[in-house]
């Protein structure tokens, strides 16, 4: 089980095969953090839960009232009967000069033997709205990697796909590396999806010379993460894709996963 903040540096895919192709690739990274370790994020150069150049705050995620984030997750597996009492591993990206936005964040719960009992994908929107995605097995067998899981859309993202359909993931737990897959399909019984999204990267240790690095390749990332989002939508509608409008928030900030 991972147990020291790490560095996952890699990158962010987006493919779109319908109704137009569109593709995007990027550099990224995001922290690693098992949760047990929050601790230490000060010692290796991150603020935590208070103004910094570079810094996590509890407020970004979870409840998003800045209550303890352990906590938030082990009550959140207990009431879906998750028995998964081991590390947390959060991957989420960090505040850069103060500002964060997070597309989705993926919590990784393990049982104390190291098996993955569960994913939590947590998806923020541009509009401050937030939905929860919790994919793990009906019998509560541990998750494998490589393993596809499925759960229904319920929560509007982006304003070229409608609020329909299902998403399938995939991810690849080793401790070397990270790799997250989301594909996201329609209703019209098609064999390819309408999006793949990848973000995949390679795993590295954290302390204050690599925070000092991140600050200095990274500064402005949130920024761009930002300026991309907008790039990308202003291309696909100059493509002529279909706009749609944003629906009410689901009423329910969970969504539980069924096996693909």
């Amino acid at each position: 089980m991972p147990e020291a903040i790490g560095i996952v540096h890699g990158e962010v895919g987006h493919v779109r095969h319908r109704p137009t192709r569109h593709a995007f690739r990027y550099g990224a990274f995001c922290l690693r953090l098992p949760l047990s370790a929050v601790p230490a994020l000060e010692s290796c150069g991150i603020a935590h839960n208070r103004g910094g150049l570079l810094s996590f705050l509890d407020r970004d995620h979870g409840a998003r009232d800045g209550t303890p984030l352990l906590p938030w997750i082990r009550g959140l597996l207990h009431a879906e009967g998750i028995h998964a009492d081991g590390e947390v591993v959060l991957h989420a990206f960090p505040r850069m000069l103060g500002y964060v936005f997070n597309p989705v964040s993926f919590w990784v719960c393990h049982d104390q033997q190291g098996s993955v009992r569960a994913v939590l994908c947590e998806v923020s929107n541009t509009f401050g709205e937030h939905h929860n995605y919790l994919l793990a097995n009906a019998d509560g067998s541990a998750l494998r990697s490589g393993q596809t899981l499925s759960a229904r859309k319920h929560f509007h993202v982006s304003p070229f796909c409608e609020v329909k359909g299902r998403y399938t993931f995939r991810f690849h737990f080793g401790a070397g590396r990270w790799l997250a897959r989301v594909d996201y399909l329609d209703d019209a019984d098609q064999p390819q999806a309408i999006l793949e999204t990848r973000i995949s990267g390679i795993i590295s240790p954290l302390d204050r010379p690599a925070a000092l690095a991140l600050l200095w390749r990274y500064r402005f990332f949130t920024l761009g993460v930002i300026a991309r989002i907008h790039w990308q939508a202003l291309q696909l509608w100059l493509k002529g894709v279909r706009f749609f409008r944003k629906p009410a928030p689901p009423a329910q900030p969970l969504t539980r996963n069924g096996a693909a």
